[in-house]
């Protein structure tokens, strides 16, 4: 996989537009949220990204995958966090689902990278 810059991937291409999205649908949060699960869905939307930039400079292949499970692992909260904020009336319905239904796409967007990885022809 020869690639010059994160910022040329797909993966952290979607996932900014994906943080832009979170902070737009965020933003409606009430003022106690502040520093409760609108920071915790912000910080976790922002790693996505970040994870894959950090990955994609390290020296090898497997650092670089291991960035990767680690921006699963913040799908998976963001996921959770998008739940609860439609359980306490922040998101609508139709909010919550589109936001998971890009969740998902940016994971299997994120397990494409991660099969390339690890495939010995990259």
């Amino acid at each position: 996989m020869q690639i010059e810059s994160y910022q040329d991937l797909i993966a952290w291409q979607r996932t900014i537009s994906f943080v832009k999205m979170a902070y737009v649908a965020t933003a409606q949060f009430p003022r106690e949220e502040t520093f409760g699960l609108k920071s915790q869905m912000r910080r976790a939307t922002v790693s996505l990204p970040s994870n894959i930039a950090e990955g994609q400079g390290r020296a090898s292949r497997g650092e670089f995958y291991q960035f990767l499970v680690q921006a699963r692992g913040s799908l998976y909260e963001l996921e959770t966090q998008i739940i609860l904020a439609c359980e306490l009336g922040y998101f609508s319905t139709e909010q919550k689902q589109r936001l998971i239904r890009e969740s998902r796409e940016l994971g299997r967007i994120r397990n494409g990278l991660m099969t390339s990885l690890k495939s010995p022809s990259s």
